[in-house]
């Protein structure tokens, strides 16, 4: 990475950090993006150039997250599963979850916090299924390319397509888990194991089902 590409990286992190603390602080609706230009030191354009919606500043962690779990499905080892390559990335402590695991008093708080905001606002809601949307369209080439598509024209598999869906859906049902235990305002102490354990289960129930799907052949 060049020096102007990691200046523009910084200034996009720095940008979309200082949104998720406003908007855990204050909430989504209360917060206006000249406030986070503000606050970034920056730009009320500038924050628009990298992020052309408000609800982009909330989820772009997320759409970087699909961009990282595909990044961990293409380079798992040969002879690993698409499936153990998945639940290993999406069980491995981290995030506001981690933070709250170890006791970090804020970290709760935001979690709360961001779950409430989601769960108050049909934007957000839509927003959050179309990047888990992307992410699993992304999964679904990434698999498709690996069993080669040239007979199909290029065409997604609809096999790849299907495990893709499979796979995503334990995030998906992990969010929902989440989200409902957060705004039960439950004690969280438990939260990160428990997410662990039902996420466990969950691909237990999937490898019943196609295990060997997507193993890498030998190099």
């Amino acid at each position: 990475m060049g020096l102007r590409e990691l200046k523009k990286e910084q200034t996009r992190t720095l940008i979309a950090d200082t949104a998720w603390r406003l908007f855990a602080d204050r909430g989504f609706d209360a917060v206006r993006v000249a406030e986070i230009a503000r606050e970034a030191r920056v730009s009320e354009a500038t924050v628009f150039n990298y992020f052309p919606r408000k609800e982009d500043l909330l989820y772009s962690r997320l759409e970087a997250f699909g961009e990282r779990l595909v990044a961990a499905v293409d380079s798992r080892p040969p002879d690993e599963s698409v499936l153990d390559a998945v639940r290993d990335f999406l069980l491995a402590p981290a995030g506001l979850l981690a933070q709250v695991e170890a006791g970090d008093d804020e970290a709760v708080v935001r979690l709360r916090t961001v779950n409430r905001m989601v769960a108050d606002s049909p934007a957000l809601r839509a927003r959050e299924q179309q990047a888990i949307a992307d992410a699993t369209a992304a999964l679904a080439a990434r698999l498709t390319a690996e069993e080669s598509a040239a007979s199909r024209g290029g065409a997604v598999d609809v096999t790849a397509y299907v495990a893709a869906n499979a796979l995503m859906g334990v995030h998906r049902a992990l969010i929902d888990l989440v989200r409902q235990r957060a705004l039960a305002d439950e004690s969280p102490d438990r939260l990160a194991a428990d997410v662990r354990a039902y996420g466990a289960e969950a691909f237990a129930l999937l490898a019943q089902g196609f295990a060997n799907y997507g193993v890498r052949p030998p190099s």
